[in-house]
């Protein structure tokens, strides 16, 4: 029997209003110091890509430590420093919504 994986994702591309490509990564399990670089090594080629629109779907994320968390901001920071690409997280638990709060990190991944 084998152990399910802490996290997995899935990847959707859709349209938004406009007309421009949105690239969804929705999160599936936790988040943590174990396999935060997985998150990190999906996302930044589609930063290096330049999509316009990255959104982060957190509705099926179970749980997130402080070094998930990090590589959360590491890839929002990327995003901004790339210029044109827009980093989002959508549908947050009330969990990680505390914890991005307690972090004072709202004003980050509000823009």
């Amino acid at each position: 029997m084998t152990a399910e994986p802490l996290i997995h994702f899935d990847i959707e591309e859709s349209l938004g209003k406009f007309g421009s490509r949105v690239t969804t990564v929705k999160c599936h399990g936790r988040l943590l110091c174990e396999n935060a670089n997985e998150i990190k090594e999906l996302v930044k080629p589609l930063i290096q890509a330049r999509r316009r629109r990255i959104v982060i779907d957190c509705s099926d994320l179970q749980s997130l430590d402080s070094s998930g968390l990090g590589a959360l901001v590491s890839l929002k920071v990327s995003a901004f420093n790339k210029g044109l690409v827009k980093l989002e997280l959508v549908n947050l638990s009330p969990r990680v919504s505390e914890l991005v709060n307690l972090t004072r990190l709202t004003d980050l991944f509000a823009c």
